[in-house]
């Protein structure tokens, strides 16, 4: 496996022993967090002079007047304007955002794509991202767009951020290292990260190759679903979302700073790191959680709940109950519900369903569907089990039984996903996939009663 080339040494603070060093627990939490002693000042946000001749920044997530706001504030050895200078516009040809309809490509239909290889190129996290689809409109603050990410190599004295959206980042092999203004993320297989708006951030490898996939949100942020009936327990806890502690460096050593705006690129030179930030407190950072810990709730004695009851995290819409973006997670979990088909039926939806597999087996396509590969399924286009899923489901003799080594997740979204140049035509399509229903029969002969 690929090793990260030697990386600066960020200066993190003091945190607990045990499993979770490095992180604190909570889910929107007010946190605060600080390198050096008394680096965080006290009782109030912006003193007249900050200690250490740190200069206090505030973060926004959210206008000021939203309910609640999410910020942070920021104690920093420079002010972001520091790290940022003249821009010159660049291009990623691979990252798209929308609106991006091409005229030659065909969205309508259902697909589905073997996992994207790796070319034995050097490919940085700016470099390596590969959009397959777009919805909405970057520059009204709605939709997303879905990318897979192939990385080799660590961006070095490299920095980049997103005026765009907030990234839902998937590993589905190697490891990343998030080196963001607030602390250190360290990301694997059966995690997520979200990397909120604005922040700048470096990327590591620290095994690599590494793959996955990434949801780019527009729009609102990402949110903890309502539970509704099921209460206060189960599905994602809050407990479980771990955000990073402070940590800065203090280098002096030309660097590069990458914005994306409005669907565009852009960088700026600078004379040093811009991940100077010593201190800070507030509710808008970045945060990891562990998709092992996803407690799944379904039937226990009939029929087939709806997938939005695996909902991990929601981006809401203007409508009520309409999700931006949904991420659902299907993982190991038991069957028991009596007299059931119990793999996810057939049917058309409003949503669009973009999902990836992580390991293992899907069990309404035990066939095709492979670790590191992806399938969408457009609005209102029909799609469901293959045969041999329907045959199996409907003649098994059910008692409990628990689906295991399985882990996928669906991106969805209130709006259309278009198809990319790159998904159309050089990410590895699947060409025969609409033909797994090809030999679906007829059971139908009018008599009373037949099943």
């Amino acid at each position: 496996m690929n090793k990260a080339a030697e990386t600066p040494e960020m200066i993190q603070a003091p945190s607990l022993a045990g499993p979770h060093a490095g992180y604190m627990p909570g889910f929107g939490n007010d946190f605060e967090t600080e390198a050096l002693p008394g680096a965080l000042p006290q009782g109030m946000n912006s003193p007249q002079k900050c200690d250490y001749g740190l200069y206090g920044e505030q973060l926004s997530g959210t206008a000021f007047t939203a309910d609640p706001p999410e910020r942070t504030w920021c104690y920093r050895i420079r002010p972001s304007v520091k790290h940022s200078h003249r821009y010159e516009k660049i291009d990623l040809p691979y990252w798209k955002s929308a609106p991006c309809v091409d005229p030659d490509v065909a969205s309508l239909g259902q697909y589905r794509w073997d996992p994207v290889p790796h070319d034995g190129n050097g490919l940085t996290w700016l470099t390596g991202m590969k959009t397959m689809t777009t919805a909405g409109d970057v520059n009204t603050q709605v939709g997303m767009a879905s990318h897979v990410y192939l990385v080799t190599e660590s961006m070095v004295d490299s920095y980049f951020f997103s005026a765009d959206s907030e990234l839902l980042v998937v590993p589905q092999e190697g490891r990343l290292r998030f080196a963001t203004e607030l602390g250190i993320i360290d990301l694997e297989p059966q995690e997520i990260a979200i990397i909120p708006r604005g922040l700048v951030y470096r990327v590591e490898v620290l095994d690599g190759p590494a793959r996955g996939f990434v949801c780019e949100n527009y729009g609102q942020k990402f949110e903890l679903p309502g539970r509704g009936p099921i209460g206060a327990n189960c599905m994602a806890n809050p407990r479980d979302f771990k955000a990073p502690v402070a940590a800065y460096e203090d280098r002096e050593v030309p660097s590069t700073v990458t914005v994306k705006w409005c669907g565009q690129f852009h960088e700026t030179k600078i004379d040093q790191s811009p991940l100077d930030v010593v201190a800070w407190h507030g509710n808008y950072a970045p945060y990891k959680y562990d998709l092992k810990t996803y407690c799944p709730v379904g039937a226990i004695l009939f029929d087939h709940p709806d997938p939005s009851i695996f909902t991990v995290l929601t981006a809401p819409s203007g409508v009520p109950g309409t999700a931006n973006i949904d991420f659902v997670l299907f993982r190991d979990r038991w069957m028991v519900a009596e007299n059931t088909f119990r793999p996810p039926w057939y049917h058309k939806n409003i949503m669009s369903e973009m999902m990836g597999n992580i390991y293992g087996q899907y069990d309404a396509k035990p066939q095709g569907f492979v670790p590191g590969g992806m399938s969408l399924h457009n609005m209102m286009i029909p799609h469901g089990p293959d045969k041999n899923a329907f045959e199996g489901a409907s003649n098994s003799n059910l008692g409990p039984e628990k689906l295991e080594n399985t882990m996928s997740f669906m991106f969805e979204t209130r709006f259309p996903q278009h198809l990319t140049e790159f998904a159309a035509k050089e990410a590895p399509l699947q060409d025969d996939y609409i033909d797994c229903w090809s030999d679906i029969e007829k059971k139908f002969d009018g008599t009373p009663g037949m099943k």
